[in-house]
């Protein structure tokens, strides 16, 4: 059984420009890494040509679809009943993107099929990475 789930989305970069840019996004967990998500840019929305992957909590993904969440880098909140706005903050700048609810929540199904909420911790082999940490050179 696979250990990873993607999904393609598309997502509407919000710019003082009259119109916004949409560009095709892929949202990736790995149930590896059970705590986080990702959503990866293509290239063409990086200065550098690069792909741009932003993680972060598979929880604040899920808040944020019912409220207003998130502290730091990234903050998440429904945008009527049918959007979700995600911004993201780096020393670069911040950008605002907006989703349409329906596939994160399909998104977020997944993720939980494959990992149930609460069971994250347990597929987490604490001192098997607290090894890993302390011995690395």
């Amino acid at each position: 059984m696979s250990r990873t789930v993607e999904q393609p989305a598309i997502a509407r970069l919000i710019t003082d420009a009259p119109h916004p840019k949409t560009v095709s996004v892929t949202f990736r967990y790995d149930g590896g890494d059970p705590l986080a998500i990702r959503i990866v840019f293509p290239p063409e929305v990086s200065p550098d040509d690069d792909e741009v992957v932003w993680a972060f909590a598979r929880d604040l993904l899920e808040s944020g679809l019912r409220l207003p969440s998130g502290e730091g880098d990234v903050q998440v909140w429904p945008c009527g009943r049918a959007q979700t706005v995600v911004e993201f903050y780096s020393p670069d700048g911040v950008a605002v993107v907006q989703f349409d609810t329906a596939p994160l929540r399909r998104f977020l199904d997944s993720s939980y099929a494959m990992v149930p909420a609460g069971q994250e911790r347990h597929d987490i082999e604490v001192e098997t990475e607290l090894s890993k940490l302390l011995h690395r050179t």
